[in-house]
Protein backbone atom coordinates (compact mmCIF):
# COMPACT_ATOMS: atom_id res chain seq x y z
CA UNK A 1 0.00 0.00 0.00
CA UNK A 2 1.61 3.45 -0.86
CA UNK A 3 0.68 6.64 -0.01
CA UNK A 4 -0.16 9.51 -2.56
CA UNK A 5 2.86 12.30 -3.07
CA UNK A 6 1.67 15.71 -2.29
CA UNK A 7 2.21 16.99 -6.22
CA UNK A 8 3.78 20.26 -7.39
CA UNK A 9 0.86 22.55 -9.10
CA UNK A 10 -0.03 21.65 -12.25
CA UNK A 11 0.83 24.93 -13.80
CA UNK A 12 4.93 24.96 -12.35
CA UNK A 13 6.90 23.71 -15.00
CA UNK A 14 10.22 23.10 -13.81
CA UNK A 15 12.72 25.51 -15.33
CA UNK A 16 15.64 24.09 -18.27
CA UNK A 17 18.78 22.48 -16.42
CA UNK A 18 20.07 21.46 -19.52
CA UNK A 19 19.80 21.78 -22.78
CA UNK A 20 20.83 18.80 -25.85
CA UNK A 21 23.10 20.51 -28.50
CA UNK A 22 23.99 18.72 -32.13
CA UNK A 23 25.64 20.41 -34.98
CA UNK A 24 25.35 23.73 -33.21
CA UNK A 25 20.98 23.17 -33.00
CA UNK A 26 19.36 23.07 -29.74
CA UNK A 27 17.16 20.29 -30.15
CA UNK A 28 15.92 19.44 -26.68
CA UNK A 29 15.86 20.11 -23.04
CA UNK A 30 15.88 18.34 -19.80
CA UNK A 31 14.21 20.27 -16.90
CA UNK A 32 14.19 19.88 -13.15
CA UNK A 33 14.83 21.30 -9.30
CA UNK A 34 18.02 21.68 -7.54
CA UNK A 35 19.46 23.36 -4.61
CA UNK A 36 22.59 24.31 -3.16
CA UNK A 37 23.16 24.75 0.68
CA UNK A 38 25.23 26.85 2.14
CA UNK A 39 28.04 25.89 5.23
CA UNK A 40 25.76 27.13 7.74
CA UNK A 41 22.60 24.45 5.94
CA UNK A 42 20.76 27.83 4.71
CA UNK A 43 19.93 28.16 0.94
CA UNK A 44 22.25 29.78 -1.11
CA UNK A 45 20.78 28.76 -4.81
CA UNK A 46 17.64 27.31 -6.08
CA UNK A 47 16.20 26.65 -8.91
CA UNK A 48 12.37 25.30 -9.96
CA UNK A 49 10.71 23.53 -6.75
CA UNK A 50 13.09 22.37 -3.76
CA UNK A 51 11.13 22.30 -0.59
CA UNK A 52 8.30 20.24 0.93
CA UNK A 53 5.67 21.09 -1.42
CA UNK A 54 7.45 19.68 -4.18
CA UNK A 55 8.93 16.08 -2.83
CA UNK A 56 10.57 13.93 -4.77
CA UNK A 57 11.65 10.56 -4.55
CA UNK A 58 15.34 10.35 -3.68
CA UNK A 59 15.72 6.29 -4.89
CA UNK A 60 19.25 5.55 -4.11
CA UNK A 61 20.07 8.40 -3.02
CA UNK A 62 18.15 7.53 0.03
CA UNK A 63 20.61 4.66 0.78
CA UNK A 64 23.19 6.25 3.33
CA UNK A 65 20.00 6.73 5.66
CA UNK A 66 19.18 2.86 5.03
CA UNK A 67 22.77 1.74 5.52
CA UNK A 68 22.75 4.06 8.79
CA UNK A 69 19.43 2.27 10.39
CA UNK A 70 21.28 -1.01 9.57
CA UNK A 71 23.58 0.07 12.14
CA UNK A 72 21.21 1.47 14.68
CA UNK A 73 18.87 -1.40 14.61
CA UNK A 74 22.81 -3.43 15.87
CA UNK A 75 24.70 -4.86 12.66
CA UNK A 76 28.45 -4.16 12.95
CA UNK A 77 29.23 -2.70 9.57
CA UNK A 78 32.53 -0.90 8.80
CA UNK A 79 34.93 -0.73 5.79
CA UNK A 80 33.96 -2.16 1.98
CA UNK A 81 31.14 -4.12 3.72
CA UNK A 82 29.62 -0.77 5.30
CA UNK A 83 30.11 0.92 1.71
CA UNK A 84 28.41 -1.64 0.18
CA UNK A 85 25.47 -1.69 2.14
CA UNK A 86 25.23 2.07 1.08
CA UNK A 87 25.78 1.18 -2.65
CA UNK A 88 24.10 1.56 -6.07
CA UNK A 89 27.36 -0.84 -7.42
CA UNK A 90 28.46 -1.37 -10.71
CA UNK A 91 28.31 -5.36 -10.75
CA UNK A 92 32.11 -5.58 -11.11
CA UNK A 93 33.25 -8.82 -9.63
CA UNK A 94 35.07 -7.51 -6.65
CA UNK A 95 31.02 -6.34 -5.55
CA UNK A 96 29.53 -9.65 -6.16
CA UNK A 97 32.25 -11.74 -4.47
CA UNK A 98 31.64 -9.45 -1.67
CA UNK A 99 28.05 -9.68 -1.69
CA UNK A 100 28.35 -13.48 -1.86
CA UNK A 101 30.82 -13.49 1.22
CA UNK A 102 28.47 -11.68 3.47
CA UNK A 103 25.49 -13.74 2.61
CA UNK A 104 27.50 -16.27 3.58
CA UNK A 105 28.88 -14.77 6.70
CA UNK A 106 25.42 -14.23 8.17
CA UNK A 107 23.89 -18.11 7.08
CA UNK A 108 21.83 -16.65 4.15
CA UNK A 109 21.47 -17.57 0.50
CA UNK A 110 21.16 -15.62 -2.69
CA UNK A 111 17.00 -16.75 -2.69
CA UNK A 112 16.76 -14.75 0.44
CA UNK A 113 17.05 -11.77 -1.30
CA UNK A 114 13.91 -10.03 -2.45
CA UNK A 115 15.66 -7.67 -5.04
CA UNK A 116 15.13 -8.77 -8.55
CA UNK A 117 17.51 -10.85 -10.81
CA UNK A 118 19.39 -8.41 -12.86
CA UNK A 119 22.52 -7.64 -14.86
CA UNK A 120 25.48 -5.74 -13.73
CA UNK A 121 24.47 -1.89 -14.14
CA UNK A 122 27.85 -0.98 -15.74
CA UNK A 123 27.26 -1.27 -19.04
CA UNK A 124 30.91 -2.54 -20.03
CA UNK A 125 30.94 -5.00 -17.28
CA UNK A 126 27.00 -6.29 -18.39
CA UNK A 127 28.85 -6.94 -21.62
CA UNK A 128 31.30 -8.84 -20.15
CA UNK A 129 28.85 -10.41 -17.80
CA UNK A 130 27.05 -11.84 -20.69
CA UNK A 131 29.95 -12.72 -23.00
CA UNK A 132 30.96 -15.37 -19.81
CA UNK A 133 27.26 -17.28 -20.43
CA UNK A 134 26.39 -15.81 -17.47
CA UNK A 135 22.77 -14.88 -16.61
CA UNK A 136 20.77 -12.25 -14.19
CA UNK A 137 21.29 -12.64 -10.65
CA UNK A 138 20.29 -11.48 -7.71
CA UNK A 139 23.42 -10.84 -6.23
CA UNK A 140 24.47 -9.11 -9.56
CA UNK A 141 21.08 -6.67 -8.91
CA UNK A 142 23.18 -3.04 -7.96
CA UNK A 143 20.96 -2.98 -4.74
CA UNK A 144 22.44 -6.61 -3.35
CA UNK A 145 24.35 -5.27 -0.60
CA UNK A 146 21.96 -3.33 1.20
CA UNK A 147 19.48 -6.05 0.60
CA UNK A 148 21.68 -8.58 2.18
CA UNK A 149 22.59 -5.42 5.15
CA UNK A 150 18.86 -6.03 5.78
CA UNK A 151 18.29 -9.25 6.11
CA UNK A 152 21.49 -9.79 8.00
CA UNK A 153 20.18 -7.37 10.72
CA UNK A 154 16.90 -9.25 10.78
CA UNK A 155 18.63 -12.26 11.19
CA UNK A 156 20.39 -10.97 14.45
CA UNK A 157 17.43 -9.28 16.15
CA UNK A 158 15.43 -12.19 15.37
CA UNK A 159 12.81 -10.02 13.29
CA UNK A 160 10.74 -11.89 9.95
CA UNK A 161 12.88 -12.19 7.04
CA UNK A 162 9.88 -12.79 4.67
CA UNK A 163 8.87 -9.41 5.36
CA UNK A 164 11.55 -7.03 5.40
CA UNK A 165 10.55 -5.17 2.48
CA UNK A 166 7.06 -4.20 3.99
CA UNK A 167 6.76 -0.98 5.24
CA UNK A 168 5.80 -2.02 8.37
CA UNK A 169 8.45 -4.25 9.26
CA UNK A 170 10.54 -2.65 11.82
CA UNK A 171 13.65 -2.40 9.68
CA UNK A 172 11.62 -0.09 7.23
CA UNK A 173 9.75 2.08 10.23
CA UNK A 174 13.35 3.08 11.83
CA UNK A 175 14.61 3.37 8.08
CA UNK A 176 11.65 6.25 8.36
CA UNK A 177 12.50 7.51 11.09
CA UNK A 178 16.26 8.10 10.00
CA UNK A 179 15.12 9.78 6.94
CA UNK A 180 12.93 12.05 8.59
CA UNK A 181 15.71 12.44 11.46
CA UNK A 182 17.89 13.59 9.03
CA UNK A 183 16.31 15.45 6.24
CA UNK A 184 14.39 17.75 8.94
CA UNK A 185 10.92 16.83 7.79
CA UNK A 186 8.01 14.23 7.72
CA UNK A 187 8.43 11.77 4.83
CA UNK A 188 5.64 12.62 2.18
CA UNK A 189 4.77 9.81 0.61
CA UNK A 190 6.15 5.65 0.52
CA UNK A 191 6.20 4.04 -2.88
CA UNK A 192 8.14 0.72 -4.23
CA UNK A 193 11.30 1.48 -5.40
CA UNK A 194 13.08 -0.57 -7.94
CA UNK A 195 14.85 -3.05 -5.69
CA UNK A 196 11.29 -3.52 -3.97
CA UNK A 197 12.64 -1.87 -0.80
CA UNK A 198 10.41 0.79 0.66
CA UNK A 199 10.68 4.16 -1.22
CA UNK A 200 10.50 7.34 1.31
CA UNK A 201 9.81 11.04 -0.42
CA UNK A 202 11.44 14.11 0.74
CA UNK A 203 11.82 17.25 -0.67
CA UNK A 204 15.43 18.19 -2.59
CA UNK A 205 15.76 20.16 0.33
CA UNK A 206 15.69 17.27 2.78
CA UNK A 207 18.06 15.86 0.92
CA UNK A 208 20.69 17.98 0.98
CA UNK A 209 19.97 18.57 4.38
CA UNK A 210 19.81 14.99 5.42
CA UNK A 211 23.78 14.46 3.53
CA UNK A 212 25.09 17.36 5.23
CA UNK A 213 23.85 15.68 8.49
CA UNK A 214 25.82 12.70 7.49
CA UNK A 215 29.31 14.26 6.93
CA UNK A 216 28.84 16.65 10.15
CA UNK A 217 27.46 13.85 12.68
CA UNK A 218 29.66 13.11 15.49
CA UNK A 219 32.68 10.74 14.58
CA UNK A 220 31.21 7.16 15.53
CA UNK A 221 27.39 7.36 15.41
CA UNK A 222 25.89 5.46 12.66
CA UNK A 223 25.74 8.59 9.84
CA UNK A 224 29.44 9.22 10.61
CA UNK A 225 30.10 5.95 10.09
CA UNK A 226 28.44 5.20 6.86
CA UNK A 227 29.74 8.88 5.64
CA UNK A 228 33.16 7.94 6.74
CA UNK A 229 33.06 3.90 5.23
CA UNK A 230 31.53 5.29 1.91
CA UNK A 231 34.07 8.18 1.46
CA UNK A 232 37.27 5.41 2.22
CA UNK A 233 35.71 2.98 -0.03
CA UNK A 234 34.38 4.74 -3.34
CA UNK A 235 34.42 2.05 -5.36
CA UNK A 236 32.12 -0.09 -3.68
CA UNK A 237 29.49 2.72 -3.50
CA UNK A 238 29.55 3.08 -7.40
CA UNK A 239 32.44 1.33 -9.34
CA UNK A 240 35.56 2.12 -11.28
CA UNK A 241 33.60 3.96 -14.09
CA UNK A 242 31.14 6.21 -11.67
CA UNK A 243 30.94 9.89 -11.13
CA UNK A 244 30.56 9.35 -7.43
CA UNK A 245 33.67 7.05 -7.45
CA UNK A 246 35.40 9.43 -8.99
CA UNK A 247 34.60 12.51 -7.08
CA UNK A 248 34.54 10.49 -3.47
CA UNK A 249 38.32 9.71 -4.78
CA UNK A 250 38.91 13.16 -6.24
CA UNK A 251 38.00 15.69 -3.79
CA UNK A 252 38.51 15.04 0.06
CA UNK A 253 35.74 14.57 2.51
CA UNK A 254 32.89 15.14 -0.31
CA UNK A 255 30.13 12.70 0.55
CA UNK A 256 28.43 11.58 -3.06
CA UNK A 257 24.96 9.42 -4.25
CA UNK A 258 22.96 9.28 -7.24
CA UNK A 259 20.23 7.46 -7.64
CA UNK A 260 17.87 6.49 -10.25
CA UNK A 261 16.00 8.69 -12.38
CA UNK A 262 18.77 11.75 -12.32
CA UNK A 263 18.81 12.41 -8.59
CA UNK A 264 21.74 13.37 -7.12
CA UNK A 265 22.96 14.29 -4.01
CA UNK A 266 26.64 15.79 -2.54
CA UNK A 267 28.02 17.36 0.51
CA UNK A 268 31.47 18.91 1.86
CA UNK A 269 32.94 18.42 5.19
CA UNK A 270 32.13 22.21 6.24
CA UNK A 271 28.54 21.58 5.72
CA UNK A 272 28.03 22.72 1.97
CA UNK A 273 25.76 20.23 0.42
CA UNK A 274 23.84 20.43 -3.07
CA UNK A 275 20.25 18.08 -4.49
CA UNK A 276 19.09 18.05 -7.72
CA UNK A 277 16.41 15.76 -9.88
CA UNK A 278 16.05 15.88 -13.83
CA UNK A 279 12.54 15.62 -14.38
CA UNK A 280 12.42 13.67 -17.06
CA UNK A 281 14.94 11.03 -15.70
CA UNK A 282 17.53 11.47 -18.18
CA UNK A 283 20.87 9.80 -17.18
CA UNK A 284 22.74 12.07 -19.89
CA UNK A 285 21.70 14.91 -18.06
CA UNK A 286 23.15 14.27 -14.57
CA UNK A 287 26.58 14.94 -14.98
CA UNK A 288 26.41 18.02 -16.77
CA UNK A 289 24.05 19.50 -14.20
CA UNK A 290 25.81 17.82 -11.28
CA UNK A 291 29.35 19.21 -12.35
CA UNK A 292 27.55 22.81 -12.79
CA UNK A 293 26.07 22.20 -9.40
CA UNK A 294 29.68 21.38 -7.91
CA UNK A 295 30.62 24.54 -9.15
CA UNK A 296 27.92 26.78 -7.74
CA UNK A 297 29.01 24.72 -4.37
CA UNK A 298 32.70 26.09 -5.14
CA UNK A 299 34.25 22.70 -6.05
CA UNK A 300 37.06 23.48 -7.48
CA UNK A 301 38.88 20.06 -9.10
CA UNK A 302 39.48 18.41 -12.48
CA UNK A 303 37.36 15.60 -12.16
CA UNK A 304 34.25 18.26 -12.50
CA UNK A 305 35.25 18.52 -15.98
CA UNK A 306 35.44 15.03 -16.23
CA UNK A 307 32.20 14.53 -14.57
CA UNK A 308 30.47 16.88 -16.93
CA UNK A 309 31.60 15.73 -20.64
CA UNK A 310 28.72 14.23 -22.39
CA UNK A 311 29.30 14.45 -26.02
CA UNK A 312 26.70 13.87 -28.59
CA UNK A 313 28.02 11.66 -31.54
CA UNK A 314 26.98 11.90 -34.93
CA UNK A 315 28.70 9.50 -37.40
CA UNK A 316 30.63 7.99 -35.03
CA UNK A 317 32.35 11.12 -33.95
CA UNK A 318 31.57 14.32 -31.54
CA UNK A 319 29.20 16.59 -33.23
CA UNK A 320 27.67 17.97 -29.51
CA UNK A 321 27.05 17.97 -25.77
CA UNK A 322 24.67 17.86 -23.48
CA UNK A 323 25.57 21.66 -21.34
CA UNK A 324 23.54 22.83 -18.13
CA UNK A 325 21.99 25.92 -18.23
CA UNK A 326 22.34 28.24 -15.45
Amino acid sequence: MTSPATAPAASAIPPVLAEVVRSGFVEGHHRGSLVVLAADGTVEHSIGSVDAAAPVFPRSANKPMQAAAVLRAGLELSGERLALTAASHSGEPFHLDLVRKMLTEYGLTEPDLQCPPDLPLDPVEAETYLAGGAVRERVTMNCSGKHTAMLAVCQERGWPLETYLDPAHPLQVLVREVIEEAAGEPVAATGTDGCGAPLMAISLTGLARAFRHFVLAAPGSAERRVADAMRAHPEYVAGTRRPDTWLMTEVPGVLSKMGAEAVQAVALPDGRALAFKVDDGAGRALGPVLARALELLGVDSPVVARIGAAPLLGGGREVGEVRATF
